[in-house]
């Protein structure tokens, strides 16, 4: 009954207290549109990304932008003609100007997406742009992304705006994942603390994020968070540590292409960092299983055995706690336009988490930890730091 009672203290609080995590209302603001449009360059890391560049560098290129904008497109030692194809596309459909490049293999103590990203901004750097827009390669952006995303910026004086991308929900396992993972996210890092000036909670959604290009040099953006496999989180803590304001929220022009039909590729998408979010803490990861049990597993656990026991307060409690999760996801299904009857299945889909969180950490200890595309790195403090 106690542990039943605990719970649903634990979600009242996170009901109330958390930021409001739960509401999906969170959208880019609207912005009065420059007099004079600042100069943009677009920098996309990539590696062997052939299977998705055609759904996602043409909505690049064909950005509806009023101003001076350009594309750099850095392949990180890709093997499937990731350079070749984006050439091609450029060639075939137009829009702004591309640049394909390549920095090499990365040093020791760069996770290479972020030696990408360092060769793009040093390249984009010498256009003199006023802005960045970092994006996957994954990612597809509306007509008019770019044009909304400056001027919220612009508008407001944010330092870097970042948007959550709709991921796909197409699969079974989708469905059933996608949502949990964004609803989570949100969990750890709500937006309105982070969009709030005088808050220390930071965080970013990589595949999306405008950053202004003299905010990123005082930040030391990418050499400041070089080793950094969470990179997105990473910058916008360095942005805002730095004096920056910073801007999340959910997207409604901005998608991601890249298909996660089976549970294992979805696995793979959450072990390769979970523990790495722990920043590989044997007691954090006990904290956080011991936390999902409690605030997950326990309500429906305890509604079915406390009923079958005749237990009634903590069957009640149980119960309660469950509606009020169920509840609290009923926004985001809503937002990933999935049926609402998923809303109790959370339980199940938590534990998943917390079987892949475990399984982040058991890879990391067999040396296997943090592996992408054929890549494992280190945890920072086994890398010299150049410093």
């Amino acid at each position: 009954m106690w542990i039943a009672l605990g719970s649903l203290a634990a979600w009242l609080w996170l009901l109330l207290c958390q930021g409001f995590f739960w509401r999906t209302d969170v959208r880019l603001p609207a912005g009065r549109e420059p007099r004079t449009w600042p100069h943009v360059c677009v920098v996309v890391p990539a590696r062997d990304e052939a299977a998705v560049l055609s759904d996602s560098l043409p909505s690049l290129l064909a950005q509806d932008y009023p101003g001076r904008a350009e594309v750099f497109l850095v392949d990180d030692g890709s093997t499937d003609g990731t350079g070749e194809l984006a050439r091609a596309l450029a060639e075939r459909r137009g829009g702004l100007p591309l640049t394909v490049d390549s920095p090499g293999e990365p040093p020791a103590g760069w996770t290479g997406k972020l030696w990408a990203v360092r060769h793009g901004i040093a390249r984009a750097r010498a256009r003199g742009p006023e802005y960045l827009l970092l994006t996957d390669a994954d990612i597809a952006h509306a007509p008019d992304s770019l044009r909304r995303l400056v001027a919220a910026a612009d508008a407001v004086g944010f330092d870097a705006v970042s948007q959550m991308a709709r991921l796909r929900v197409e699969s079974v396992w989708e469905r059933l994942v996608v949502p949990a993972f964004v609803y989570f996210f949100a969990q750890l890092y709500p937006f309105r603390r982070i969009n709030r000036k005088g808050t220390r909670t930071a965080a970013a959604a990589g595949g999306c994020v405008l950053l202004r290009a003299e905010a990123a040099e005082r930040a030391r953006i990418p050499e400041a968070i070089r080793h950094a496999v969470i990179d997105d989180v990473a910058l916008a803590r360095a942005v805002k540590g730095g004096g920056g304001h910073i801007w999340l929220g959910l997207a409604d022009r901005v998608d991601s292409v890249r298909p996660y039909p089976r549970l294992h590729d979805l696995w793979r998408m959450v072990s390769r960092s979970a523990y790495a979010q722990l920043r590989h803490n044997p007691l954090l990861l006990i904290g956080t299983v011991a936390g999902l049990v409690l605030v997950y597993l326990v309500p429906p656990v305890a509604l079915v055995a406390g009923a079958a026991a005749g237990q009634w307060a903590a069957a009640v409690a149980g119960g309660v706690a469950w509606l009020v999760m169920a509840g609290t996801y009923v926004p985001m299904l809503r937002y990933y336009r999935q049926p609402l009857w998923q809303a109790p299945l959370l339980p199940f889909t938590a534990f998943l988490y917390l079987l892949m969180t475990v399984d982040s950490a058991v890879q990391h200890y067999r040396g296997r930890g943090a592996a992408w595309k054929g890549r494992t790195y280190a945890r920072p403090g086994a890398v010299p730091d150049e410093g």
